[in-house]
């Protein structure tokens, strides 16, 4: 601070005694005073505490706008450039020129007042003249590659210095005075090829910023010399001979110029447009064709950008009354579209645009235009009306994308997808084109994109279910479908391994997932499926698994008009499957539980052998939890084996839940039974079924606790006593008819691209249980009502087979937990008169003999309960005997 009040001491001494002064005297004592000035900068962090700073920056700048003039006049072109550079230069004890240089720099970054005081000075049109000679005279090739550090800084300090006053108009208006600022954009225009290089980029720069400071005293006076037109005149020469990006670098600062003036007058504009300015854009744009890399150039990108903008600039709004073809979606109503005001209003701008991207395949040209396209719809609704009423870009580009690189066809149907699902209009016309194009198949990458489009807009609205059926695209598909079936099916349902498969087979797929969108919701395009004889060929498809889903999703479609035809399917392809298919069958019992949530598919099911073809499934598992796995099982996880027992019980589950029919047809027909057998010979349970003496136990624990140490991992259980309590605890929740409700794995994903199983293992590879919730509440609950009476016999069936020989304690410990459970599910009177016409009595003496005649064995007192409550239930006297 005291340094600070010193030198404002020294200034006023400074400012009293300099009209006195000699010039000479004046200039040396100013000098003198500077290097202070600098040194106090430095030395308080660049903050400057100076009252006088407007002035000091006033007399600074005339004395600086004076040394230029000095070291120019007279002097040819080269000579002045090498004055001023002396002059600037950091040189060490004589650098006059570089002090004051320094302490406008400093001076010009401190307010806008000071900023004001060194544009009033007269150094705007001193140093335009300036960067006009630095621009336009290069120095010797040598030197005009690189700079030395001192000579970047002092241009650094010279570009920062002119960017800080012409940014504002008081600048911009100082530079009219000269005739620099004219000269220098026609020598942009005309000397990009022989100007320095270093100095390029930062006239780019300055011109840019006098560009968006324009005022109208300035556009009138680019307009009287002619600015615009000589500039495009000399461009268009340049567009021959000079490199595109250069050409482009050069074009951008002039289209600056034009693009920024408009707000306050369209006076550069018309003479652009008078002068085929848009002409020069198109010849240069199209130049640049296979030039760019995928990141692009940022003066291609800029002059995309202003053309964009300039297509909403007019003086008159378009006036276009389009005819809406119908169907709409209900909430689209054009005529309360409101207009924000940002509306194209020059068609010539846009015209460059859309001529660029039909006439160039450059990825990157091609991918700018249709990001600016989607730019002028997001700034206004109507635009995109205006621009298809009259230019129909979108559906002239529909029949020429198939030429273009593959991440162009993608963004380009993502933006006729945006059509729908922003606009939430349907382009009929451009749609029709789309379907053209998918029916040809001229590139398949393309057919798939376009495909996926449309699958996307189905998905928005059942509208689109009748617009594709109406337009043929439902029945093009079917065909399509129809003939790759028959390859598949006479190639066993095998894919030759070649180049295009990947995409072929992906087309496949996207076109059964569209079908199953056009028949989701719609009994009308289901029975067209149907009309066509699709059902025998849509079948095939269930064998791969990219094409499952749909597959699927189309088949429960078809449930709904016909549910005897969708269950002969499923069962039948269920029973058909091989052992190792075990995702086919997972699969298949999803869809078989989704359409079995409606209770009149449940007689469909029954008389279709649903019930033995998902008992068949369980059969076909002999061993499969065996532990240590064998044969066929070593590559399968046992995780997948559980997950299979466990949707084949839902599915039983499913189909006998509040269905009398279904229950009393499985009852008699002994299918319990049947069940009872299959699970007993997955491998985890015992094979004898004998029951072995023990003096005492140690531990006597209840199921639910079994079922936490099991999955909390307390105790270090066996596999095989694991997959038991999982089973047990499915059949549990079938007792309760609840099985069909609960969801213990999760969802498979799958990728088309993906053709091998996540999920298999190497042989005995240890694998996650599914995910387990505790089941403490569960068994706790207290009374519970059976609803499967059958389901308590196959828990009782089981039991003599969870001994295990070598695990004598934990076998008879947990034989006791199931009795003592299944005991529990008997206590009230309800539950045991349910169970008395179930045949439980005599199940429970024939499986369990060993433990009824031996009175010392632990099961005999449990169970000897669970028969007298049962027998007391019992109405016929031939159930006691």
């Amino acid at each position: 601070t005291i340094q600070w009040e010193t030198l404002g001491r020294q200034f006023v001494e400074y400012e009293q005694v300099a009209p006195f002064l000699i010039p000479e005297e004046q200039e040396r004592r100013l000098l003198g005073f500077l290097p202070l000035f600098l040194k106090a900068w430095e030395q308080s962090a660049g903050v400057i505490v100076f009252p006088n700073i407007q002035l000091l920056a006033s007399e600074v700048s005339k004395l600086l706008t004076k040394e230029i003039k000095r070291n120019l006049n007279g002097k040819p072109a080269e000579e002045a450039r090498l004055a001023l550079e002396q002059l600037l230069k950091h040189k060490g004890e004589a650098e006059d020129g570089h002090l004051l240089l320094k302490s406008v720099y400093l001076l010009s970054q401190t307010d806008l007042r000071t900023t004001w005081n060194i544009i009033g000075s007269g150094l705007p049109a001193a140093l335009m003249q300036c960067l006009y000679l630095f621009f336009t005279v290069p120095l010797k090739k040598t030197r005009d590659v690189e700079m030395s550090e001192d000579d970047t800084q002092t241009q650094e300090m010279l570009v920062k210095i002119m960017l800080n006053m012409y940014r504002e108009e008081q600048g911009v208006e100082e530079l009219l005075a000269a005739d620099k600022l004219q000269s220098l954009i026609i020598a942009t225009a005309s000397l990009w090829d022989q100007c320095s290089h270093l100095w390029k980029v930062p006239t780019g720069r300055v011109l840019r910023t006098i560009s968006k400071a324009q005022t109208k005293n300035s556009i009138v006076y680019l307009q009287a010399v002619d600015c615009i037109k000589i500039a495009i005149q000399n461009l268009f020469k340049l567009a021959d001979t000079l490199p595109a990006c250069d050409v482009c670098e050069a074009a951008s600062i002039v289209l600056c110029f034009v693009k920024d003036s408009y707000p306050i007058s369209s006076a550069l504009l018309t003479e652009f447009e008078n002068n085929d300015g848009y002409q020069l854009l198109l010849k240069i744009l199209l130049r640049c064709e296979g030039l760019l890399q995928n990141e692009g150039d940022p003066c291609v990108d800029e002059i995309l950008d202003m053309l964009t903008c300039l297509t909403t600039c007019g003086k008159t709004e378009l006036k276009v009354s389009g005819n809406i073809v119908h169907p709409q979606l209900p909430h689209f109503d054009f005529q309360r579209t409101q207009s924000s005001g940002m509306t194209v209003k020059n068609l010539q701008a846009f015209q460059v645009l859309q001529s660029v991207f039909q006439r160039s395949n450059d990825q990157h040209l091609c991918g700018r235009i249709l990001a600016a396209i989607g730019t002028i719809w997001a700034w206004d609704t109507v635009n995109f009306f205006l621009l298809e009423w009259t230019l129909q870009p979108i559906n002239q580009f529909t029949d020429i994308i198939h030429f273009k690189p593959h991440p162009v066809q993608v963004q380009f149907f993502r933006l006729v997808e945006s059509i729908v699902l922003d606009l939430s209009y349907v382009p009929h016309e451009i749609l029709k084109k789309v379907q053209y194009l998918i029916k040809e198949n001229t590139v398949p990458f393309c057919t798939l994109t376009a495909l996926r489009c449309l699958l996307s807009m189905t998905k928005k609205d059942l509208l689109f279910s009748d617009i594709f059926r109406d337009s043929g695209l439902l029945g093009l598909l079917l065909a399509l479908l129809r003939k790759q079936a028959k390859v598949l099916r006479k190639s066993g349902g095998t894919h030759l391994a070649h180049l295009e498969e990947g995409t072929e087979k992906e087309l496949s797929a996207v076109m059964l997932k569209m079908v199953a969108a056009l028949t989701a919701g719609s009994v009308r395009n289901t029975v067209v499926l149907k009309d066509y004889g699709m059902v025998p060929y849509i079948k095939i498809f269930l064998d791969d698994e990219c094409y499952r889903s749909a597959t699927l999703s189309i088949l429960e479609q078809l449930s709904v008009i016909n549910y005897e035809e969708y269950m002969s399917i499923i069962i039948g392809a269920l029973c058909s499957s091989t052992q190792g298919e075990l995702h086919l069958k997972l699969d298949l019992l999803k869809s078989l539980l989704r359409i079995l949530e409606s209770p009149k598919s449940h007689s469909a099911f029954r008389t279709c052998s649903g019930f033995n073809g998902l008992l068949s499934l369980l059969s076909d598992m002999e061993g499969a939890l065996q532990d240590p796995p064998s044969g066929l099982w070593t590559t399968v996880g046992q995780n997948c084996i559980l997950e299979l027992v466990f949707y084949t019980l839902q599915g039983i589950t499913a189909a006998l839940h509040l269905d009398p029919v279904n229950s009393n047809f499985f009852h008699r027909n002994g299918l319990f039974e049947k069940m009872a057998e299959d699970l007993g010979s997955l491998g985890c349970f015992g094979t004898q079924g004998e029951w072995q003496i023990s003096q005492s136990l140690e531990k006597t624990r209840t199921f639910a606790e079994f079922l936490d140490a099991a999955f909390c991992c307390s105790e270090p259980f066996p596999m095989w006593l694991k997959n038991c309590i999982w089973i047990l605890n499915f059949l549990d929740h079938m007792v309760k008819g609840t099985l069909h409700l609960e969801s213990y794995f999760k969802e498979r994903k799958r990728e088309i691209e993906d053709t091998s199983r996540d999920d298999q293992e190497e042989p005995h590879a240890e694998e996650d249980h599914p995910s387990y919730v505790s089941f403490s509440c569960r068994w706790e609950m207290g009374d519970c009502a059976i609803v499967h009476p059958g389901a308590v016999c196959v828990m009782v069936r089981l039991l003599p087979k969870l001994y295990k020989e070598g695990h004598s304690q934990l076998s008879q410990e947990i034989q006791c937990a199931v009795v003592d459970h299944i005991q529990s599910l008997v206590k009230s009177e309800k539950s045991r008169q349910v169970m008395c016409g179930s045949g439980l009595l005599s199940t429970i003496i024939t499986s369990c003999q060993d433990a009824f005649h031996n009175g010392s064995h632990p099961l005999h007192l449990p169970l000897t309960r669970v028969f007298e409550k049962l027998a007391s239930q019992a109405i016929e006297p031939d159930v006691l005997r």
